[in-house]
């Protein structure tokens, strides 16, 4: 019994949820009497039924977890705060878009040869924005890459190839990848890239090079005093986080099937951000977490409604204004996020056992 609550305080528990998750839409069928399959009309299936619909919410934590992991990259691990992360996020739904709809390659090469592109647009991007910006430090970093984020929002906003405003669609995708004809392929591909991403960053923080993005996390000038090119170290982290990035947002893309400027918008900046507080910043497990309970939150609550005396309030009318006395009460509970204030909880609890 004791090996096994050790291993269950270790990694079991997340072997243990993970197995949970890959079963999920089988139980979901099975105690709501729908297929996990969605319901065959013809030659198409139709995704009708709760277990095809909790799919969708899970494949969209799944994906927004992704992409708050790779801003814990960039912000809790090497320190260093963006608030144009979304550039990343919408240039690699554009790419992929325009791989698909725009070439006349076959579907399945133009989505391989769209996403290998995409990621290394994404690549690039990181690359060309971190030797532009980052010897600016602090507050003139942060707003120069919101700048040039809403720089890429107005152009392709007003870019008539794309359709401006209103974007495109993606009409063609393999078959076993149509989130609309097999979403359970789908959610199982949008998990397998969830933990491929956090064993990713695990290994690479938990790595020599990690240490030094921790470093300059804590004190850049100490890190460069000991021989480090912190400048290196930072272009780094910020393109390794910009094709994480790109991975949430090629498949965010292929989940509503539809490419706009609305990816490249500033929500995809301070959405992750918010994640990253709530959940810890600089631990491995809080941006999930955070990400887990914003987008659980927006599901229950946005298009619910109360009386208050003889008004009918709709909560999407309050809706950024009840995100924001929830983010003040979560700060103030957890002053270093959910994971970051358990942990030192823990340790305190360790310490004083000790004594």
């Amino acid at each position: 019994m004791a090996v096994f609550l050790t291993w269950l305080r270790g990694s079991g528990w997340m072997w243990i949820l993970l197995v949970g998750l890959i079963a999920f839409p089988f139980v979901v069928g099975a105690a709501t009497d729908s297929s996990p399959f969605g319901v065959a009309r013809g030659d198409r299936m139709i995704m009708r039924g709760d277990s095809v619909r909790w799919q969708a919410v899970f494949i969209e934590v799944y994906i927004l977890a992704i992409l708050a992991m790779s801003y814990n990259l960039l912000f809790g691990f090497t320190g260093v705060i963006s608030f144009g992360h979304a550039l990343f996020f919408g240039a690699s739904g554009y790419v992929l878009g325009l791989m698909l709809e725009y070439t006349p390659l076959d579907t399945p090469l133009a989505l391989a040869l769209g996403v290998v592109a995409a990621i290394a647009v994404c690549g690039l991007l990181g690359l060309l924005v971190g030797v532009v910006t980052l010897r600016l430090k602090g507050v003139y970093f942060t707003i120069f890459t919101l700048a040039v984020a809403e720089m890429a929002f107005i152009f392709f906003g007003r870019w008539q190839v794309t359709r401006a405003e209103d974007g495109f669609a993606i009409t063609d995708l393999p078959l076993w990848l149509d989130p609309s004809q097999n979403r359970l392929s789908f959610y199982y591909v949008a998990l397998a890239l969830a933990v491929l991403t956090f064993l990713f960053i695990r290994r690479l923080v938990n790595s020599p090079t990690g240490a030094v993005f921790k470093a300059i996390r804590e004190n850049e000038d100490r890190a460069q005093a000991m021989g480090y090119n912190t400048i290196n170290y930072k272009l780094l982290s910020i393109c390794l986080a910009g094709m994480l990035a790109g991975v949430a947002g090629i498949l965010q893309v292929i989940l509503n099937k539809k490419v706009g400027p609305e990816l490249l918008g500033v929500a995809y900046t301070v959405d992750p951000l918010l994640m990253t507080i709530i959940g810890g910043i600089g631990t491995f497990t809080g941006p999930i977490i955070g990400a887990g309970g914003l987008h659980f939150l927006d599901v229950f609550l946005r298009d619910a409604q109360f009386t208050l005396g003889d008004t009918v309030v709709n909560v999407a009318n309050i809706w950024g204004l009840l995100l924001g006395v929830i983010f003040i009460l979560v700060v103030i509970v957890f002053p270093f996020g959910v994971v970051g204030t358990w942990q030192r909880w823990r340790a305190r609890v360790k310490v004083m056992r000790g004594k």
